[in-house]
């Protein structure tokens, strides 16, 4: 019932919000439609990556399966090669992330088990670490499972980002007043780590991912997208185009734009230019890592462009909303 009301609140906010016509037209902007998914088993896209050693690859997973696997998809929607995840659970996927180990070049990817539509049903939460593998065919790969708690209680979560210069891992949760929570810098995979609130979050953030260069990272809501400084600083936020449920983000290899995705069969994913106070910067200096990679205390209580007073109203009118849909269903299913 939990997930069912989510979508119900973000359907109606949905109406509430969006014009009766597009918000964008595709050439106007830049933004453009990069390909759909041609592979009738993506059905509930919520992840999505580029590739960070295949040149024109990208990943997705599902939203919750029957077994924990991914999908490497070439520039036409088109899956190159299926993948399965040994030793790991889809209880309920939500994101991921691609990174690229500094000693080895290996690109590695990231799984994040931290759906919780309860808020609390589960006593924690993972995270698989999968090294990506080097040729695109169909296979089983390992993975490495770090398990995760709140310091502050449970949380329903769809984000999970890497800052590329620390190797920090990141969960953004999905509140009405969302945070971002930071990962010990050293994960253990023999206990469970704890994840500690640096930053507030967006209003109902879907998910989150950190530009190539570490020097800002990106938010999705089901409405549109908010850039920020690794302090948790507003940038700004993004257009982003009219998708029926969007769940996924991602910056492309050179930072200078974004890729967003929904659920459902055949979605598309489309590529959104950034604007150019949030194009990348130079590549920073190992001296320099820890200004992009803040400590855990600071900025514990920063509502990081989280809830704000319009918030406040749309998602009031859209729980009012809301209830009476969700009544009329329960009175005609009596």
């Amino acid at each position: 019932m939990g997930d069912f009301v989510t979508r119900v609140l973000a359907a109606v906010a949905a109406l509430l919000l969006l014009p009766a016509a597009p918000a964008f037209a595709a050439d106007d902007d830049g933004t453009e439609k990069l390909f759909v998914f041609k592979d009738p088993r993506i059905t509930e896209s919520s992840g999505l990556a580029v590739s960070p050693t295949h040149d024109g690859v990208y990943y997705t997973h599902n939203d919750s399966a029957a077994a924990p696997t991914f999908y490497a998809v070439d520039g036409r929607g088109r899956t190159r090669a299926t993948f399965q995840v040994r030793g790991a659970e889809a209880r309920d996927w939500e994101a991921m992330a691609a990174t690229k180990d500094p000693e080895t070049g290996r690109g590695v990817l990231w799984f994040a088990d931290i759906g919780d539509n309860l808020d609390g049903a589960w006593p924690n939460v993972s995270v698989y670490k999968v090294t990506e593998p080097r040729t695109l065919k169909d296979a089983t790969l390992p993975a490495v499972r770090y398990r995760f708690r709140y310091a502050e209680g449970a949380r329903n979560a769809e984000g999970v980002m890497i800052n590329p210069v620390t190797g920090r891992l990141y969960v953004v949760s999905k509140e009405f007043s969302g945070s971002v929570y930071a990962a010990p810098k050293k994960l253990r995979d023999d206990k469970v780590n704890v994840l500690r609130k640096i930053s507030g979050a967006p209003i109902m953030a879907t998910d989150a991912a950190y530009a190539p260069d570490g020097s800002s990272y990106v938010v999705r809501t089901y409405f549109s997208a908010t850039l920020f400084k690794p302090t948790g600083e507003t940038i700004t936020k993004v257009t982003m185009p009219e998708l029926k449920q969007a769940e996924s983000i991602a910056y492309t290899a050179d930072g200078k734009a974004l890729l967003t995705g929904t659920e459902g069969p055949a979605s598309p994913v489309y590529r959104v230019p950034l604007p150019d106070a949030a194009r990348p910067t130079a590549t920073p200096s190992p001296a320099r890592a820890e200004e992009r990679d803040p400590p855990v205390a600071a900025q514990a209580d920063s509502s990081g462009g989280g809830l704000t007073a319009t918030d406040v109203l749309i998602w009031l009118a859209a729980a009012a909303a809301a209830i009476g849909v969700i009544t009329f269903l329960a009175r005609k299913t009596r």
